[in-house]
């Protein structure tokens, strides 16, 4: 608990909240092309449409387990300054893999949020599993 706000896991929360606007936002990008396109239902075998579907399930898959360990790690309460910090640079590479998955010109926003996904899974996995081990 963060005692001069009185405000519980504020990185867990934080990040929630930028991953709920991130889902909304990549849920409207599926829409307008499913608009555009005339697919009332799935991706009507048009690639862009898939594009876009496969990046929010991918976020989808990843952000559950990221919050999971910021928010296990912020309640042991060990997080710091450096939780805040990754939270954020997740939250920016998931965008990237978003807008990257369009392909063309930001094409390497995927592979640079993938990569961010990765080592963010990878080291907040690393954190908890070393408390658990160190605690136990």
């Amino acid at each position: 608990m963060n005692f001069t706000t009185g405000i519980v896991l504020p990185t867990t929360l934080s990040l929630a909240a930028a991953a709920a606007i991130t889902n909304l936002w990549l849920s409207i990008r599926i829409g307008a092309l499913r608009q555009k396109h005339k697919v009332s239902v799935g991706d009507g075998g048009n690639e862009a449409i898939q594009r876009r579907m496969r990046a929010q399930l991918n976020f989808a898959e990843n952000t559950f387990l990221v919050l999971v360990l910021v928010a296990a790690i912020e309640l042991s309460g060990h997080g710091g300054w450096w939780l805040p910090l990754v939270a954020l640079v997740y939250a920016v590479g998931r965008i990237l893999h978003g807008l990257g998955m369009d392909g063309g010109r930001l094409q390497w926003g995927r592979m640079v949020g993938t990569l961010v996904t990765m080592l963010t899974l990878v080291g907040l996995a690393g954190v908890a599993a070393w408390l658990a081990f160190r605690y136990s």
